[in-house]
């Protein structure tokens, strides 16, 4: 999962801002995301293929598990004896998890995916009473408008794309008694729909304020503009007709790469400017990629050209020697001298490996999670930077 933000800092500050007074603290201070062992309360089916996975936050902990309408979690176990992780979004409004100091519960929607090892077990053997490894939230996929009121938040989402924008939605229509959402969401018929139910309620509560519209790419509808595929011509006469963009203030769209991307050149041809416009991954379009393995042994010999990379993290740092031969990753490289280096997807799509890159230079294969002005001030992907000096030296807490 990958959280594009716009790249005005301003919309930066905000959202770091209002983090922190959900932590209590200044932005500067906010936690370095960590994993923690919860158990799950309930595991609820969606549809066929997905299901909603709510788990209880120990009081000890809920301060470490305050977020945003937007943010993500990463779950960690174990299959087959090797470590498997994924970014799951958070799905429930801020103030539906509980109160007080902090949350007491949060929930993820899973849904299954073709071939997904970490899906299928999920889904397949997750049950109440389970525990998990489950990282703190993160992610910057969240509203930059301080003031709601008389704003219009639009969102654009595709199968469980439609999981961060439920929390968004009801987050943004709570907020402000005048605010309004407009939510076209995509599927390929009604058994599909995740959250109908849910979906139906936030309609029923907020009817005036919420214009939800269902399109079904292999169902008719009654109306014609709502049946079939979301292409190019379809999608213009949605805005054109149903959403209005020049009345939106800020844009969401979560799904996968195609459409996200049709969505983001649509608009930024009808005129929209791209720092109204925010953008998840949930895939990244290179189905053939396979994953980078975490932590794989590599050998150093003697007299072999070698990178030098030095991490810092939690205020420790550590060198590690990197073949240059072995072309691996700076997170690679550094989860053999810390094991807890942060990560989630290990693909380029979840920002979780962000660092800072301080000395040296590296080569980034991928990267769908940091903006413009973030590599302009040196943050790097780990997962998918390469070294290119003899000396690099990367930042975890800056």
């Amino acid at each position: 999962m990958a959280a594009q933000h716009p790249t005005d800092p301003r919309n930066e500050r905000i959202a770091e801002s209002l983090l922190a007074s959900a932590v209590g603290g200044p932005a500067g201070s906010r936690r370095r995301a960590r994993f923690h062992t919860l158990r799950v309360a309930a595991v609820r089916p969606l549809t066929d293929a997905a299901a909603e996975v709510t788990f209880t936050i120990p009081e000890q902990l809920r301060g470490e598990y305050d977020y945003l309408a937007g943010q993500h979690v990463g779950l960690r176990t174990t299959l087959d004896g090797q470590e498997v992780r994924r970014s799951y979004s958070l799905c429930r409004a801020v103030d539906a998890g509980g109160g007080g100091d902090g949350p007491q519960t949060i929930s993820i929607a899973i849904k299954r995916d073709l071939g997904g090892r970490f899906s299928t077990w999920a889904l397949s053997e997750l049950k109440a009473g389970d525990e998990i490894d489950v990282m703190s939230p993160q992610g910057s996929f969240t509203s930059a408008l301080g003031d709601l009121a008389g704003a219009h938040v639009a969102g654009i989402a595709a199968g469980s794309g439609i999981t961060p924008l439920m929390a968004l939605a009801a987050s943004v229509l709570a907020r402000s008694e005048t605010s309004r959402f407009t939510l076209v969401y995509t599927n390929r018929s009604t058994t599909d729909v995740m959250f109908l139910e849910e979906l139906a309620d936030l309609k029923d509560r907020y009817p005036a304020r919420l214009a939800l519209h269902h399109v079904l790419s292999r169902e008719q509808r009654a109306a014609p503009l709502l049946s079939g595929r979301i292409d190019e011509e379809r999608l213009r006469r949605i805005l054109d007709v149903l959403v209005l963009p020049e009345t939106v203030d800020e844009w969401f769209l979560c799904g996968p790469f195609e459409l996200v991307q049709l969505c983001r050149d649509t608009l930024a041809d009808i005129g929209v400017a791209p720092d109204h416009i925010r953008y998840e991954l949930f895939t990244t379009g290179e189905g053939g990629r396979v994953e980078a393995p975490s932590g794989r042994p590599i050998e150093v010999k003697a007299d072999e050209p070698v990178h030098r990379i030095e991490v810092t993290l939690d205020g420790q740092s550590a060198t590690v020697e990197s073949p240059v031969a072995a072309h691996e990753s700076i997170l690679n490289a550094a989860l053999r001298v810390r094991p807890d280096a942060p990560f989630a997807c290990a693909g380029g799509v979840c920002g979780t490996c962000r660092a800072r890159l301080l000395e040296g230079s590296v080569s980034m294969t991928e990267n769908y999670a940091l903006e413009p002005d973030e590599l302009e001030r040196g943050y790097i992907l780990t997962c998918q930077s390469h070294p290119t000096t003899d000396r690099v030296v990367v930042d975890y807490d800056v």
